[in-house]
């Protein structure tokens, strides 16, 4: 069969031009806005707690280095042995935030001449201990007696659940709901439905430490336990989600 050179050169450039313009068809379609629905919900449930994580720090100054590691050492020991009393296990005890700092003094600056550098004048040794009580009836006890042992430092605690999981899994399913249930009223007001969900994230909140003051851990010598209040803990759930709309 015989080829036809003439034709070839017409047909090619418009099935060419005809392949672009379904591309640039193609593209702008996928550029076009997918319309959805984007709404967060929010939920939470709350939960008394069952443990508290409590930060000690002993504290002491030297002339040497040597001498405030000694001093701290010895009384943290007897504050670890004191909490291993209560009933504080091995595995709820870790030591933490353990710092050497050297003490300068700093000479006046001279109006001529060089200046002095800083000088050392003594050492800070700060040992941390991070503990984990679960029986709440004695954590104001042991705050008092760690106090007077030698912990002079610290004093965070954190109210928390050994095993949060049900409270968490309440505050998610009210947060979807809740998502649920404000997808239906934007829905419902635009004259549209819901279609398939896109599209679904969720971010958790857990309960954040509550400082005590510090005045309280200095109390060396109070006649009686500190007095703690531990009240609930909240656990807080958001979540998105996207709806396609249903046209």
């Amino acid at each position: 069969m015989a080829r036809m050179p003439g034709l070839t050169r017409i047909l090619l450039p418009a099935l060419l031009a005809f392949v672009a313009l379904a591309t640039t068809s193609a593209r702008a379609n996928d550029n076009e806005p997918f319309p959805q629905i984007v709404v967060s919900g929010q939920g939470s449930a709350e939960l008394a707690p069952d443990m508290a994580l409590l930060q000690l720090t002993v504290t002491r100054e030297a002339d040497t280095a040597r001498a405030a590691l000694d001093a701290s050492s010895s009384a943290m020991v007897q504050v670890i042995k004191a909490l291993r009393e209560q009933g504080i296990a091995e595995r709820d005890l870790q030591t933490g935030n353990f710092s050497i700092q050297p003490k300068y003094v700093y000479p006046p600056q001279k109006s001529q001449g060089e200046n002095q550098p800083p000088r050392i004048v003594g050492y800070t040794v700060r040992n941390g201990l991070d503990v984990r009580v679960r029986d709440l009836g004695k954590l104001g006890a042991i705050m008092d007696q760690s106090v007077t042992l030698g912990v002079n430092e610290g004093g965070n605690i954190l109210f928390t659940n050994d095993d949060p999981s049900a409270a968490i899994e309440q505050a998610r399913n009210r947060a979807v709901k809740d998502a649920m249930a404000k997808a239906r009223t934007l829905a419902a007001a635009a004259g549209v439905k819901l279609g398939k969900v896109l599209e679904i994230s969720e971010q958790s909140y857990s309960p954040a430490p509550a400082p005590m003051m510090r005045s309280k851990m200095m109390m060396a010598d109070a006649a009686e336990a500190v007095p703690v209040a531990a009240g609930e803990s909240s656990y807080e759930v958001t979540v998105n989600l996207s709806w396609a709309i249903d046209q």
